[in-house]
C-alpha cells in the first residue's frame, strides 16, 4: 500500500507524483528545434502535411494529404512537436510504453493495449481503475513504478513508442528514452501536467495511428459534457473551486488542471482569484489570509477518508460561508480517480456520478442535503448515508 504522503502528491498533482515533490511548478519551458536522436525516427518526408495538435503540430506523410485534411487512421509516419522537439513514428507501434501517470486510458481508450504502464496511485490491478478495465481485456501489462523512471527496465521491454504526455519528464528524461524508442512529450505551451484531455488524446492518437479514431472520441465525449450541462442549467455561471488540504493548508487546483476543466464543461466558473494565486503553476496553496477565496457556490474537496476528518476539522474551514450553507460537495476513492484521470473512459464515470451533487450543492437551499457531506456527517441535520 502506497504512503499517506505519496497519495497526498497523488491527488495533488492529480499530477503531482507526477511533480514528485509539492512546490510551484514553472511554466513548461519551449522545447528546442532539434528532432529526437531515436535510431528508430527515420527523417519526415518534406512533402508531409502539417495540422495542429495539443499545441504543437503533427505531421504526417499521407499521399495527396493537404494542411487542413480530415484525420484519418492508419497514417504513417507520423512527426510530433512537443516540449522538446519532435519525434517521429516510422509505422503502427505494436509494443507501447505510457510513461505518464494517467494516459494509458487514452490509450485503452483508441482499442490499443499497453505493453507497460506506469503506476500513479491507488493501487488498482494492472494500473488500470474500473472504468478502464473492460478495454484491458486479458492484457496484463508491466506495471512500471510512479516514482523515479527506471530507464533499464524500460529499455528491457523493447517498445516501439513510449508515451509520456502526462509524465512531467524531464529534457533529461526524454534524451534517454528517445534512445529508447520514439519518445511524444508533452506540448510545451502549457504547464507540466497541464495537457488537456482533448489535446492528449489526439496526440496520442496521430502517434498510434488512430487519428481518425481520436478525433472521433473527443467528439463523442465533448457531446456527453455538453449534453450534461444542457441538462443542468443551474450549472451555468455558478463558482467553483476543486479543493484539498496539503501540510494542513487548504489549496484549489486553478483553472488549467484537468479537474478544473472538467468542472468549466460542466458551466461552471474558477474564479480568477484562484488562478492568480496558483501563477504559473496548475494549483495554488492558500494562507489563512486567503481561505475566503474557497467560499464558492459549489466547494468540491478532494480527498481520501484518511484525509477527511482533518479538513472536517479545520478552523479554516468551518469559517466558509459555503460550509455553512451546505455548499460541499466531497470526492473521494472511484470518482476522485475519475476526475483526476478526465480522459474519454472515465469521463462518463465522472457524468453518471457527480451531477447530482453540484446540484444539490448550487440549489440555493442550505437544507438540501448533498450526499457526500451527509456520508461523512457534515449534513449534520440530515441522517448519515452512503452514497455509490
Amino acid at each position: 500500500m502506497r504512503s499517506s504522503i505519496t497519495n497526498k502528491k497523488a491527488h495533488l498533482g492529480g499530477w503531482l507524483i507526477a511533480g514528485g515533490v509539492v512546490a510551484g511548478l514553472a511554466l513548461a519551458a519551449c522545447g528546442s528545434d532539434d528532432t529526437s536522436d531515436s535510431t528508430q525516427s527515420p527523417t519526415t518526408p518534406a512533402a508531409a502535411a502539417t495540422t495542429a495538435v495539443g499545441g504543437g503540430a503533427v505531421t504526417t506523410a499521407a499521399a495527396g494529404s493537404t494542411p487542413g485534411a480530415a484525420a484519418q487512421d492508419g497514417v504513417f509516419p507520423v512527426t510530433i512537436k512537443h516540449k522538446f522537439g519532435e519525434s517521429t513514428v516510422p509505422k503502427e507501434p505494436t509494443r507501447v510504453i505510457t510513461v505518464g501517470f494517467n494516459e494509458q486510458d487514452e490509450v485503452l481508450a483508441l482499442g490499443v493495449q499497453p505493453l507497460a504502464i506506469r503506476d500513479w496511485y491507488g493501487d488498482q490491478p494492472y494500473a488500470v481503475w474500473p472504468w478502464a478495465v473492460a478495454a484491458l481485456g486479458d492484457a496484463k501489462p508491466t506495471v512500471l513504478p510512479s516514482d523515479a523512471l527506471n530507464f533499464e527496465q524500460i529499455a528491457s521491454l523493447q517498445p516501439d513508442l513510449i508515451l509520456g504526455v502526462s509524465s512531467g519528464m524531464t529534457q533529461d528524461d526524454y534524451d534517454k528514452l528517445s534512445k529508447i524508442a520514439p519518445t511524444i512529450a508533452q506540448s510545451g505551451d502549457v504547464v507540466d501536467y497541464g495537457e488537456s484531455w482533448q489535446d492528449a488524446t489526439l496526440t496520442i492518437g496521430q502517434a498510434l495511428g488512430k487519428a481518425k479514431t481520436a478525433q472521433d472520441l473527443v467528439a463523442d465525449t465533448e457531446a456527453k459534457i455538453a449534453a450534461t450541462a444542457a441538462a443542468h442549467p443551474e450549472f451555468a455561471g455558478k463558482s467553483t473551486a476543486v479543493a484539498f488540504f496539503f501540510n494542513d493548508l487548504p489549496g484549489a487546483y486553478s483553472s488549467v488542471d484537468v479537474r478544473s476543466r472538467l468542472m468549466t464543461g460542466l458551466g461552471f466558473v474558477i474564479p480568477e482569484a484562484i488562478d492568480q494565486a496558483a501563477g504559473d503553476a496548475f494549483y495554488a496553496s492558500f494562507s489563512a489570509e486567503q481561505i475566503d477565496l474557497l467560499d464558492v457556490d459549489a466547494l468540491v474537496w478532494i480527498a481520501d477518508i484518511g484525509e477527511q476528518g482533518a479538513i472536517v476539522a479545520s478552523p479554516l474551514r468551518n469559517g466558509l460561508n459555503a460550509v455553512k450553507e451546505g455548499r460541499e460537495v466531497w470526492v473521494s476513492d472511484i470518482l476522485a480517480g475519475a476526475m483526476s484521470f478526465s480522459s474519454p473512459l472515465s469521463i462518463p464515470y465522472v457524468l453518471e456520478h457527480l451531477p447530482a451533487e453540484l446540484q444539490a450543492a448550487v440549489d440555493g437551499d442550505p437544507s438540501t442535503p448533498v450526499p457526500s457531506a451527509q456520508a461523512i456527517g457534515t449534513a449534520s441535520s440530515v441522517p448519515a448515508t452512503t452514497t455509490g
